[in-house]
């Protein structure tokens, strides 16, 4: 496939992937908000403040490349996704809290992604960078992410049934598009994937942990029940790489700032199921200590 034609489609894409996260939503995984007010504060905190405080230390301690450290603060500004639902769900945390905090973020994240994007542009990238964040590509952002959500949310309102048929074979078809723009992000680096796999993949490693590691210690030690610890966890370390890639190839024309996710894609499965296996060995530790005479 020509590289422009596949490029004109990524936004559509992710649109349609967007759309497909809609559609399991329900207007009251937002009005849920009122139920868990804490755990949603310092889920979100952890992701927006924290977590791109911790992946700009990242980039400046370990002098990442211009470009690559733009595309792990891309990654840390990305919000979570179904994958983080189906974890939680996997690993026995909170569902209805990650449903929640996944419809806040994907409105939330409208806003705050090209924010953070720009400001890590103009940081890295210094006065003589060709790409960038203006009006017209914020308003892009908006109607590739928000929109899309909001028409799949609308569906489940209105159609309940046809969304949850059509739920699966949406992840399907979400998946291989995934996997294709991943696939086209090597291909167009394949003389540098080594080198920047050398580059960043010590970054996105510690970016990784740390990102399971916050979201699971700090709603714990204020004192959330570990299920709500669990949910948070799921949610803040496993970011919508789907979404990254595709702004860093749709909207910022760089296939190299598309590199930490594509990578992060990898560690995050390795981490989540290494980190909730661990959660799952306490719990059954701490029942069998409890059961002992």
């Amino acid at each position: 496939m020509d590289s422009g034609v596949f490029v004109f489609f990524l936004p559509v894409i992710l649109a349609f992937m967007m759309m497909g996260l809609g559609l399991e939503l329900t207007v009251k995984d937002f009005l849920r908000v009122g139920r868990y007010p804490k755990a949603i504060f310092l889920a979100l905190f952890c992701q927006l403040v924290i977590l791109t405080s911790i992946a700009f230390f990242i980039c400046v301690v370990l002098d990442l490349e211009p470009l690559l450290a733009v595309g792990l603060m891309l990654l840390a500004a990305s919000p979570g996704g179904p994958t983080a639902n189906l974890l939680s769900f996997l690993f026995k945390g909170d569902v209805a809290l990650n449903l929640t905090l996944t419809a806040i973020n994907s409105v939330i994240t409208t806003f705050t992604l090209p924010f953070i994007v720009n400001l890590s542009l103009h940081y890295f990238m210094q006065s003589d960078t060709t790409i960038g964040i203006q009006a017209d590509k914020f308003a892009y952002i908006f109607l590739i992410i928000f929109i899309p959500v909001c028409i799949g949310l609308l569906i489940r309102h209105y159609f309940p049934h046809l969304a949850l048929k059509c739920n699966r074979p949406m992840r399907m078809l979400c998946i291989l598009f995934l996997t294709a723009i991943f696939i086209y992000a090597l291909f167009r680096e394949r003389s540098n994937v080594i080198l920047y796999f050398v580059d960043v993949g010590i970054a996105v490693g510690i970016f990784c942990f740390s990102s399971m590691f916050i979201g699971y210690l700090v709603p714990h030690l204020a004192g959330l029940t570990e299920r709500q610890a669990r949910a948070c966890a799921f949610e803040i370390g496993i970011h919508n790489t789907a979404i990254s890639i595709t702004i860093a190839i749709s909207v910022l024309s760089s296939t190299t700032i598309a590199i930490p996710a594509g990578v992060y894609s990898i560690y995050m499965y390795l981490f989540a199921f290494g980190f909730g296996y661990i959660l799952t060995r306490k719990k059954s530790n701490l029942l069998s200590n409890q059961v002992k005479p």
